[in-house]
């Protein structure tokens, strides 16, 4: 089975919060436009985190990003409209690593490698079969 997954995309408007005082986005506000891509691509999974966390898939679980590799490449500016695409790249016994990209248009401004682990009562642990299948539906057919 190859590894290719359909990325999911979502828009973000870059506000003036996240500039830095050059007018150009601060380089954290790129974890949080990346975060919430990863968060709307579980949702658009049908994985309420809030649920899991509450125990929807048997013992209380949530994600949490192991690591992150980043690379800056080109600036944003303030009222940009960017689309932040994620993408599944393998998904292991207790994780999932994802390819995140942050376009203006077409031109790629920031690219990040991230492993993300599941986590029960403070230790990783498997992915419920649940979960798992979601994941493996970003396979296309």
């Amino acid at each position: 089975m190859t590894n290719v997954f359909v990325p999911h995309r979502i828009p973000v408007r870059v506000y003036y919060e996240d500039t830095d005082f050059s007018g150009l986005v601060y380089h954290a506000s790129y974890l949080r436009f990346m975060e919430r891509a990863r968060t709307e691509m579980l949702r658009a999974l049908g994985l309420d985190q809030k649920a899991l966390l509450d125990g929807a898939a048997g013992a209380p679980i949530f994600f949490v990003v192991r690591s992150m590799d980043i690379d800056f490449r080109r600036p944003a500016t303030m009222d940009d409209l960017l689309t932040v695409e994620t993408e599944a790249r393998e998904i292991g016994g207790a994780s999932f690593a994802l390819e995140q990209r942050v376009l203006r248009q077409a031109e790629l401004l920031v690219s990040a490698k991230v492993t993300v682990v599941c986590v029960e009562a403070g230790r990783a642990r498997r992915l419920p079969p649940e979960v798992r299948a979601k994941f493996e539906s970003l396979r296309p057919d």
